[in-house]
């Protein structure tokens, strides 16, 4: 990169500003002095806690998952206090550290008195019912302050409709439960606070994300940059380019869409608005590539981790299934980048400015073996724990390689306090997300939901998953990746099963589009960020990135209707050929959205090209032929007529 990109760039203080504005799990606050230091301590232990288990094993499951909330609900209260006005010369207000102590009082409560509960087996007492009460409503504030109300707010529609089931209409009636009732499955039992998710981010997701902490920590980041730069940056339209690659390798390490396109968005987009893009479809590039970054295997969002729990395979499994529409997703990105680009006329940036790839990889490329590392550790049977615990020692030895990626023991701390305080929005999404996944298996609501969808696509699969799709993209405009897929999977997923969808497809069908809701306007947090760094609109730009990320809207239709796509009862030679149908469908239809392909095109060609584009996606032998044949004539003819032109 050259010295005029360092001064186009977004400052670091903007960009912080930027995401926190955004992004409320980025939004916590800085302590400085004694509370920075002892807010900083509870972070490492917090961090070494979940390093210890990971080591020598997890404690029984309501253990584990106790001193995991005591832990990251008592660090939300600090680091996200009441009002940040309150705030003065670095202490933590007395009203937050008085919640903080508060909300650690029922899981400890917990861990003090496990024996007995366990022999009252579900028979609570009256103080049992307080400090049960008194958990729950602090881990819906805890939610509110690091994730947001929405996710707030459809728990509260959960617990209303377990408290009123016998006034709710036709089917979903149900008798009601009491409050004591509520109290004593959401909050002693492991099927609601306690329930799968929190398992999920007291064992798995928390060492990953504190693994990605120490990936970020070595400069990764700047080496997926780098080398991206080195790769696209000199084709037409470079620099988009190089955001779409930078994103897809850095979605291996985050989880989160308007985190990447804040952090990569402050390099790349100033770029693309340099060479010449329109501010809208320069944030829309950022923003539809960083998005795809949860869907992008090894370390894929948080939610992956769940899919793997709620549909009883290896979190491998999981990976392997997602490679093909992963690649199909940035290829489709990819490929409207670079008809946009050549449409526009956009060159890139000449090789003589470009940093060598050969010199890159000499001086940084070793930053990439902890990657490689924990794809080999989890091929090889290792469980994510001890795979993530692998990737978290290996990226420390890697960066000691070079003096100038080398860690000091203070990198190394430092690794621990970001990991914790990473951890928890996911944490408090997953107990909170517990609660509905509480009050669907007591009501029995996700059968008779499930069973209205049924009804109300009248068995059509098409109509069954565009109804999912809507769903999925509304609850996906407020609440968090993790919740949204908690939601849908327990309530639209079963609907997809019961008509003959194997399992896995289901479940990552309402997990893409939980994702891609981050593009979607109108609530498009990722396209927000990207217009916040461009100037653009936010609403345009969210338009452009729908268009973009076009790919991610159909490929799961793809894979549902030929699970061949997921390796899912399939030869290779069976995904091979799915997978390449497929591919030339997503020129056909990238191309369309554009409306370029060796020239300009115009309605009725881009009608003709995105119904080719359709038919290749549908996996049938007689719709790829005619989706083959429409495309060569209309490619020829393309062809033949742009150099006609140019001649």
């Amino acid at each position: 990169m050259d010295e005029k990109h360092v001064d186009d760039s977004v400052n670091t203080k903007s960009i912080n500003e930027k995401l926190k504005s955004l992004d409320k799990e980025s939004a916590t606050v800085e302590y400085t002095g004694i509370w920075g230091k002892l807010i900083a301590a509870l972070c490492i232990c917090f961090s070494l806690f979940q390093i210890y288990t990971g080591f020598f094993g997890a404690f029984d499951a309501m253990i584990q998952r106790c001193v995991h909330l005591s832990f990251g609900i008592s660090l939300v209260f600090l680091l996200c206090p009441t009002k940040k006005a309150w705030i003065r010369g670095g202490k933590v207000n007395p009203l937050d550290l008085g919640l903080a102590i508060l909300a650690a009082i029922p899981p400890i409560y917990i861990l003090v008195n496990y024996q007995s509960l366990i022999l009252r087996a579900g028979t609570v007492t009256t103080t049992d019912f307080i400090i049960g009460l008194l958990g729950i409503v602090m881990v819906l504030e805890a939610a509110r302050r690091i994730v947001g109300t929405s996710i707030v707010a459809v728990v509260i529609l959960f617990l209303a409709y377990g408290y009123f089931g016998p006034y709710m209409p036709g089917p979903l009636a149900h008798r009601g439960l009491s409050l004591e009732q509520m109290v004593s499955h959401l909050f002693y039992t492991t099927e609601g606070v306690f329930g799968i998710p929190l398992g999920v981010s007291s064992t798995f997701i928390f060492l990953f994300i504190l693994f990605g902490a120490y990936l970020e920590k070595t400069g990764l980041g700047k080496f997926f940059i780098d080398i991206a730069n080195a790769i696209a940056g000199w084709a037409s339209g470079g620099p988009a380019k190089v955001a779409v690659i930078s994103s897809a390798l850095q979605g291996t390490i985050s989880g989160s869409s308007v985190a990447n396109v804040v952090g990569s968005g402050s390099f790349t987009i100033p770029m693309m608005k340099k060479l010449g893009y329109k501010k809208d479809f320069a944030g829309a590039v950022e923003a539809a590539a960083s998005t795809g970054g949860q869907l992008m295997p090894p370390i894929m969002g948080a939610a992956a981790f769940l899919m793997a729990e709620f549909v009883g395979v290896p979190y491998m499994e999981v990976v392997k299934a997602a490679v093909v529409p992963a690649i199909l997703y940035f290829i489709g990105v990819f490929l409207g980048v670079h008809f946009e680009a050549k449409k526009e006329n956009l060159v890139g940036t000449p090789r003589s400015k470009l940093p060598s790839a050969r010199a890159i990889m000499h001086e940084e490329g070793h930053l990439a073996i902890p990657l490689l590392a924990i794809i080999g550790l989890l091929a090889s049977g290792y469980t994510p724990m001890k795979a993530a615990l692998g990737g978290i020692v290996i990226s420390i030895a890697t960066a000691m390689l070079r003096e100038n990626t080398r860690m000091t023991f203070g990198d190394i701390v430092d690794g621990l306090i970001k990991g914790a305080r990473g951890a928890l929005g996911v944490l408090m999404a997953c107990a909170a997300a517990g609660m509905i996944i509480g009050i669907v298996t007591k009501t029995g609501v996700g059968l008779k939901l499930a069973s209205v969808l049924v009804g109300m696509a009248n068995g059509n699969e098409i109509i069954l998953l565009f109804c999912t799709m809507l769903t999925s993209l509304i609850l996906g405009m407020g609440v968090p990746t993790t919740a949204n897929y908690v939601i849908t999977s327990t309530i639209a997923a079963p609907a997809l099963i019961g008509l003959g969808v194997p399992i896995l497809a289901a479940h990552m069908f309402v997990f893409y589009f939980g994702i891609i809701a981050d593009i979607t306007p109108p609530v498009a947090l990722a396209a927000y960020a990207g217009a916040a760094i461009s100037g653009g609109d936010p609403l345009k730009t969210g338009v452009n990135a729908s268009k973009l990320g076009i790919a991610a809207f159909i490929v799961p239709y793809v894979f549902v209707l030929s699970p061949a796509l997921l390796g899912i009862h399939a030869s290779a030679g069976q995904v091979i050929m799915t997978t390449i149908t497929a591919l030339i469908g997503m020129v056909g239809i990238s191309s369309a959205m554009i409306g370029y392909l060796y020239r300009r095109l115009n309605a009725i060609e881009r009608l003709i090209i995105f119904a080719a584009g359709l038919c290749l996606i549908d996996p049938e032998s007689f719709t790829d032929l005619v989706g083959i044949g429409v495309m060569i004539v209309l490619v020829a003819f393309q062809y033949f007529r742009s150099r006609k032109v140019n001649a």
